[in-house]
């Protein structure tokens, strides 16, 4: 164990109870291989049965005895992160919109999906607040404007959190499945408006964009291009039928390590500084003993070194409780750190391309709720209907149909209710939320733009 190295693992662990396949023989493999391992910090998602995070828990508490299992929403978050140091608090985001609570198959709106995170205390560092984080799945990145619009709802949200954290003066590791590409909006945005960088992309410069006509092996796309779903050489998605994208890097990036420096004064030149040395994909390789993949994404890891200036003073931006602060190693200092993280803003093209899909979706779900409101009108019709004309039917072996009918029509009218008022003015209103703030903040930065041109000569 080493305080200036810092060891990192994420893994989407598909444990749907009673729908992922082999789920338990999954959990335990991967419940081995974290216990053989030496990671520092692990962010798990879909995670969500309480038995397998136990499971998993015992196997890891040797060098991570600290743990927390979030919930959220009907069925809970998924998401669990363990941890080598003491968490010092732990916090769960459920985003704003996850999709509709009629879309049964997807689920997204009954796990509740949200941002969790732990703050830990660092000997070094001092306090590390690390994100886990599982966004909307459906839309893909190819699809129409308005099926998009979810997945960046949860992108700008996130985005703020992590901000907020490193202006509190922590260092900020953000991992997990942001089921987007690197190049899509949702990633730009996390990556602008957060200020966190890509431990993969630090880790692997220069690394030159397939050609359609010659796709990198499926071998290649892992160790060059950090392909973690959808991979030829995953048992769960071999053969699966792929988007454009995906057959050009012969499967996606999906899962990722963000990082970022805090930002906030009192900081000085003798700041630790947070590097990554080393990404690699991870579990790519079959169960032993079997035929099948660890999961339906392959893990990530991420090393870090921790370098501390090695003559005077060792400055902690956010010293952890009981931390020195006055001592000979740890003074603050008055003057500024030239290796701050600089503050980054999203570029108001993208902010643009944003409100288009989300007012896209706007649109959408208001005429998606005035159909659903039809529908109850329409059954509420046909109930009177069937209630009247029961009269006129006295024949006792129709009664058991129209019972039938009538619980049908009655059940549907219920949903429809709920869906398209309650639901549907949910969604409105909170895309209205988030509409009127990246106006007001495109707004901001235009004006930002405009001043410092006016000053220039």
């Amino acid at each position: 164990m080493s305080d200036t190295r810092l060891r990192l693992l994420t893994l989407n662990c598909w444990g749907l109870k009673y729908v992922s396949k082999h789920r338990k023989e999954r959990v335990a493999a991967i419940a081995d291989v974290l216990a053989a391992s030496d990671y520092d910090v692990i962010t798990l998602q879909e995670l969500w049965v309480f038995a397998d995070f136990e499971y998993v828990r015992a196997a890891v508490s040797k060098r991570l005895p600290y743990a927390k299992f979030f919930y959220s929403g009907a069925l809970g978050a998924g998401l669990v992160i363990f941890s080598r140091f003491p968490i010092l608090a732990a916090t769960i985001h459920p985003y704003s919109l996850n999709g509709s609570p009629i879309d049964v198959v997807a689920g997204d709106w009954f796990v509740g999906k949200a941002a969790a995170s732990i703050l830990f205390a660092h000997p070094v560092l001092g306090q590390v607040q690390v994100y886990n984080t599982h966004l909307f799945a459906k839309g893909g990145d190819e699809g129409a404007e308005y099926q998009k619009a979810h997945r960046l709802v949860n992108a700008w949200e996130f985005a703020k959190l992590a901000r907020q954290s490193a202006e509190l003066g922590r260092y900020v590791i953000a991992a997990g499945d942001f089921n987007s590409v690197p190049t899509s909006l949702p990633m730009s945005i996390i990556r602008d408006h957060a200020g966190l960088t890509d431990a993969w992309v630090v880790t692997h410069p220069n690394t030159p964009d397939p050609s359609p006509s010659s796709p990198p092996s499926p071998q290649d796309a892992i160790r060059t291009h950090g392909v973690t779903a959808d991979s030829p050489l995953n048992s769960y998605s071999a053969g699966k039928p792929l988007e454009p994208l995906a057959r050009k890097f012969q499967g996606k990036r999906l899962d990722y390590v963000f990082f970022r420096q805090p930002s906030c004064p009192p900081a000085s030149a003798h700041t630790p500084i947070l590097r990554p040395i080393d990404t690699r994909v991870v579990l790519t390789e079959r169960v032993p003993g079997s035929a099948f993949s660890f999961s339906d994404h392959f893990g990530l890891e991420a090393t870090f070194a921790i370098d501390v200036p090695q003559s005077g003073d060792v400055h902690i931006p956010a010293p952890a409780p009981g931390q020195p602060t006055h001592d000979p190693s740890y003074v603050l200092a008055s003057v500024s750190n030239p290796q701050l993280a600089l503050a980054k803003d999203v570029s108001p093209e993208a902010i643009t391309q944003t409100l288009l899909s989300l007012t896209a979706r706007y649109r959408y779900a208001q005429a998606q709720g005035r159909t659903q409101l039809t529908i109850f009108a329409v059954c509420i019709a046909l109930l009177l209907a069937v209630i009247v004309g029961s009269a006129w039917f006295p024949r006792a072996w129709i009664n058991p149909i129209f019972m039938v009918v009538t619980i049908a029509l009655a059940w549907l009218a219920t949903t429809m209710l709920y869906i398209g008022f309650v639901y549907g003015n949910w969604e409105v209103n909170a895309l209205t939320n988030i509409i009127e703030e990246l106006e007001l903040y495109r707004s901001a930065l235009e004006e930002q733009r405009r001043s410092r041109g006016s000053r220039s000569p």
